[in-house]
């Protein structure tokens, strides 16, 4: 193993090592490279770190040359939150298409490939899969990013992805503890509340979770909600009756809890984040993860100092930020011994699985016989805002995908009132493909359908996030989810490729 410097005591490095921070840019940075060496032992990483499968291999070497145990971490779920694929969209499916084909070996299998793909860049642990069970169709947040509203679905699901997962020697992390699906309010933007009660929370929420602690989940991350039948003081990442008392006491769990992102408003705006790291760790999480918004040394600092303050102060028990250290070791040991494992199956890879899914993924209405489109048409995106979690720089819809099977497809986003009448001026005479993401969320966004369908009623409706309006339109495509495999199988229906 590495040696850490020597100048830094066991305190100071049992604090660095809960630390899982993120950097800017697409090497490590000298200040990471340091405090690798005083202790840190995880590193996140985001879109912004990634630019090919190469660049990625070179950076986590770079890494590895620093502290040859430092654990690589991604957000990763496939779908529509992509890091790998960050710039032209995922070639897996997410959770909701795999929900929706409800194979569970089919699931297994994508999460293998993206296992694989991960760890030939020297990735091994990936914040994923999402547990959540999208039981609010209204959900700002979760949405596609779960594998849908049934318990048992969503549990079945789970397990099979972090077997897959872990079977390429990638360390699964299942979330959002307690369950992200019942929400309104996105977590990246102020503190969601769950008021339901502890019978319909263990029916529903948490049977996902048991099934990926009976899997062998490597880690567990939480939630940045309040669910008072739980706690009705503090949000799950910050609560000992949850963390402790139900995860590890209740369900038995006894692997890594690492926190969602706490630079998150749910934590930041409401505790701040070194305070709420305190309180996190004390409650019994092992990890604090902090990067996607806060990517500096002065971050990783801040958080240091806090939590060997708290030590100090006698606000946290030096034995619990010790055994929360240890945890996080204990994950690097076993990606380590998985890893070597791991590599003699990675040769057996299915390159295409994520177009495979795609395809048993798509639902199309009607099902009689379409008749392909022969000439280039016009795509008409409308495009809600995207939530944090997916982000805006990854490319999505059929436009590209159409584009290369119909030379000469034109296309333009739209929204707002006037999407409509905007779009069927910008389309001319071209037939109209209308690409939507949660028509039922959005009301400009139907109004902007029915302003199309009774001007063009030929147009193809295509919708790519949880098809929970009405079908309509000469065809209409579900896709389950906006990555580009998605996409792809979408556009073959329509040019009948």
């Amino acid at each position: 193993m590495t040696t850490l410097a020597s100048g830094t005591d066991t305190l100071t490095r049992d604090a660095l090592t809960v630390l899982q921070p993120g950097f800017a840019g697409t090497s490590a940075p000298d200040w990471l490279l340091r405090r690798l060496g005083e202790g840190l032992a995880s590193v996140g990483l985001f879109g912004r770190n990634i630019a090919s499968p190469g660049q990625l291999a070179s950076l986590t070497a770079q890494l590895r040359a620093e502290r040859d145990d430092v654990l690589v971490a991604i957000d990763e779920e496939g779908g529509d939150v992509t890091r790998l694929e960050v710039r032209t969209g995922s070639s897996f499916p997410g959770n909701h298409a795999l929900g929706a084909v409800d194979d569970a070996d089919l699931t297994r299998q994508v999460a293998f490939e993206l296992g694989r793909r991960l760890a030939a860049c020297g990735v091994d642990f990936n914040w994923a899969p999402s547990a959540d069970v999208n039981s609010n169709p209204g959900n700002p947040v979760i949405g596609v990013r779960s594998f849908g509203a049934d318990p048992d679905l969503v549990a079945r699901h789970t397990a099979a992805y972090v077997t897959g997962l872990q079977a390429a020697g990638v360390a699964a992390c299942t979330k959002h503890f307690p369950g992200h699906g019942d929400t309104a309010v996105d977590s990246h933007l102020a503190l969601p509340r769950i008021a339901v009660d502890p019978t319909v929370l263990a029916e529903r929420e948490l049977a996902p979770f048991r099934a990926a602690i009976a899997a062998g989940s490597r880690a567990v991350m939480s939630a940045h909600i309040l669910v008072p039948a739980l706690d009705p003081d503090r949000p799950a990442t910050l609560s000992r009756r949850i963390l402790t008392d139900l995860l590890r006491g209740e369900l038995g769990y006894d692997g890594l809890i690492v926190t969602d992102g706490m630079e998150m408003q749910a934590i930041a705006g409401t505790y701040g984040i070194e305070h709420g790291s305190v309180l996190a760790i004390a409650a019994g999480a092992d990890a604090i993860c902090v990067g996607g918004g806060l990517a500096d040394d002065e971050t990783v600092r801040r958080l240091r100092d806090a939590l060997v303050a708290a030590v100090r102060a006698g606000d946290l028990p030096e034995e619990r930020l010790a055994d929360a250290a240890e945890r996080v070791r204990a994950l690097a040991r076993w990606t380590a011994s998985a890893a070597a494992s791991a590599s003699a199956d990675r040769g057996g890879a299915h390159t295409d699985i994520g177009l495979v899914a795609a395809r048993r993924a798509l639902r199309r209405t009607p099902a009689a016989p379409f008749t392909p489109l022969t000439a280039a048409p016009y795509v008409a995106a409308l495009t809600p805002v995207a939530n944090i979690a997916v982000g805006d720089e990854t490319p999505w819809g059929v436009a590209a995908e159409l584009t290369r099977l119909l030379p000469g497809t034109e296309t333009g986003s739209f929204a707002g009132e006037d999407a409509g009448h905007a779009a069927l001026i910008a389309a001319g005479e071209r037939r109209i493909v209308a690409v939507v993401r949660d028509e039922h969320r959005h009301p400009w966004m139907t109004a902007a359908l029915d302003t199309l369908l009774a001007a063009r009623p030929d147009t193809v409706v295509v919708e790519m996030g949880v098809p929970q309006a009405p079908p309509r339109g000469a065809l209409h495509l579900a896709t389950h989810g906006a990555a580009r495999v998605c996409g792809r199988a979408a556009a073959e229906i329509i040019a009948g490729a």
